[in-house]
């Protein structure tokens, strides 16, 4: 066994698991639309691949739970298929993931958020459940740290849904989300107030996404390919498992 993975592990595994495990891996993503070209699925997969190689680095130290697999998505709910939870709701839940493990001797947390909707939802819960569970919880979008290799290979401004780097990374982690024929730029409306309230900024705000891309596509998925998705994972992945090695005070395992 390479990785602690709890939806595949035996109670009797888990308790010998529990000598090594330091902090438990939480994949968070969503059920929303992604284009034309890709399967609404497409950040809970990707979130429940990353938590899953990030735990073969941090093995034996991690366990990867169950993917919290909807999430904070009003602005793609005008698109068919979505489904969102409030923000409380996500909140709710993973109160009583952390407070499940927390019974088990688990006091230390990674969400490992793949939708940038959730983001800010996660902030909040990390402060709030720390304090209330006596945790430390801490939380990371899956390839945000992966700034050499996104800044080498995505080219277009405005990025970041079903684009060349969220495509790229599911034909690197899960090819069977793209539909590789239907490959499409984004649509993007040139005017409307959502300009002013993308991220960065001076004033901010909730926007629905089709204010923005008739198509629900931003950046260029025709531009992606494996061999982006493999640099920037494996650059988030070393990233990542540097950090956690640091921030827990862990001694590296050298046979990852």
């Amino acid at each position: 066994m390479d990785c602690y993975d709890l939806t595949s592990m035996t109670w009797k595994e888990v308790e010998a698991a529990l000598k090594t495990v330091q902090f438990a891996i939480i994949p968070i993503g969503a059920h929303e639309q992604h284009g034309p070209h890709m399967v609404e699925s497409c950040d809970a997969v990707l979130a429940e691949r990353m938590a899953k190689k990030l735990g073969q680095k941090m093995f034996p130290y991690a366990l990867v739970t169950p993917t919290v697999n909807m999430g904070v998505s009003q602005h793609h709910l005008n698109f068919p298929g979505t489904i969102s939870l409030q923000p409380t709701t996500l909140i709710a839940v993973l109160k009583d993931v952390v407070s499940s493990l927390k019974h088990h001797g688990i006091e230390k947390f990674l969400f490992l958020n793949s939708h940038g909707g959730n983001q800010s939802t996660l902030n909040v819960a990390s402060m709030m459940l720390s304090k209330e569970l006596d945790v430390e919880i801490y939380y990371a979008k899956t390839t945000a740290s992966a700034k050499k290799a996104i800044k080498e290979n995505v080219t277009s401004a405005l990025f970041g849904h079903s684009c060349e780097r969220e495509v790229s990374e599911a034909l690197y982690l899960a090819p069977e989300l793209v539909r590789l024929e239907k490959l499409e730029k984004g649509d993007i409306q040139e005017e409307g107030r959502w300009k002013q309230l993308r991220p960065g900024k001076a004033i901010q705000g909730f926007y629905y996404y089709e204010e923005m891309t008739n198509n629900g596509c931003i950046g260029d998925g025709t531009k992606a390919s494996w061999e982006i998705g493999q640099e920037i994972v494996e650059e988030a992945l070393d990233n990542l498992s540097k950090e956690l090695y640091k921030l827990l005070d862990l001694q590296v395992n050298v046979h990852q």
